[in-house]
């Protein structure tokens, strides 16, 4: 009981079943879905990013994104202000087969920073963490 007073939403006493476990965890993602939970939008006055809209917009002109694009920028947006290593971006945009494809990420982001308008040596917001992976910067 401790643990739901310090803020858990639900518990499980050993021993239990698996099924108990999985329908339990259906529900708090039910639960946590229907929340409302708020979806992230980044608007620093030039770029806004709308991810419930699907929608990005650079200097009031709304820009085409592809598919991979739209994905990378949406990824770093919900991780922003962290550093998103470059393993995770490849296997959450390719795939696990793919860790080692560092040139398509490379590609990927030169592409999209172009649509951005962001100067991968003076970034705006896609900044690059050498040896590392990506950070979407957090502006005021």
């Amino acid at each position: 009981m401790a643990a739901l007073d310090a803020g858990a939403n639900n518990y499980v006493t050993k021993p239990f079943g698996v099924q108990e476990l999985m329908a339990r965890i259906r529900a708090s993602l039910r639960s946590y879905a229907g929340s409302g939970a708020a979806t992230p939008v980044f608007d620093d006055g030039h770029l806004r990013i709308d991810l419930s809209r699907r929608e990005v917009v650079v200097a009031g002109e709304v820009v085409a994104l592809s598919r991979k694009e739209y994905a990378l920028l949406a990824l770093l947006l919900r991780h922003a202000g962290r550093v998103v290593t470059q393993p995770q971006l490849l296997r959450e945009l390719w795939g696990p087969t793919h860790q080692e494809d560092t040139h398509y990420l490379r590609i990927l982001v030169a592409k999209l920073r172009q649509k951005l308008g962001d100067d991968a040596s003076s970034p705006r917001w896609i900044a690059t963490e050498p040896g590392v992976g990506l950070r979407f910067i957090q502006t005021p």
